[in-house]
């Protein structure tokens, strides 16, 4: 009997997750629980049960779209100039922030800044060599954080959201902070 409940739970996870993914990707962080609960076939209960937060289910449907910026920021350690490829990477997760919806409410900080965050971890850690060779290399102020930049690409997407081109205008702000976390020469 208990495998066969185990077995039912897995299946409203994964049905709950790809209705949630659907909804996040029409709706944004705003989708509705009550709905995805409705087209996944379960109550509101068993959606809270899998993910209590409505952070906990951005994050799973975010977990996936994480993963290829940490593979892609692994793949871009050790080349080019420090400099160029922290920005190169730090502009792929300003547009996969744009065009995923929700994605950057998943990585926003609640409490403590990364332990409390599965996404922000994840890719802070990718970061951190990227980071770590640009201010080595002096391209980058050496009291520049992951943390940091993350909040900074949350609060451009966030306030970007709601315009005519969001990827513009995120692309615009994101181009002005530059300036900031370059050393001053």
């Amino acid at each position: 009997m208990a495998d066969r409940q185990r077995a039912d739970a897995r299946r409203n996870h994964e049905r709950i997750l790809a209705v949630a993914e659907q909804e996040v990707a029409e709706h944004g962080a705003a989708a509705s629980l009550e709905q995805i609960a409705r087209v996944a076939g379960v109550g509101s209960a068993t959606v809270r049960r899998h993910f209590p937060t409505r952070h906990a289910l951005l994050e799973a449907v975010s977990r996936h779209r994480i993963e290829a910026l940490c593979e892609r920021a692994r793949e871009l350690a050790g080349t080019g100039d420090s400099r160029a490829v922290l920005l190169a990477w730090l502009t792929e997760v300003v547009t996969y922030c744009v065009a995923a919806k929700g994605l950057a409410t998943a990585l926003a900080y609640e409490g403590d800044p990364v332990h409390q965050n599965s996404c922000a971890t994840a890719l802070e850690e990718a970061a951190l060599p990227l980071l770590h060779r640009a201010v080595r290399d002096g391209a980058v102020a050496a009291d520049v954080t992951v943390v940091e930049l993350i909040t900074l690409i949350v609060g451009i997407v966030t306030v970007t959201e709601h315009h005519q081109d969001p990827a513009a205008a995120a692309d615009r702000l994101f181009a002005l902070a530059v300036a900031g976390i370059s050393p001053v020469r």
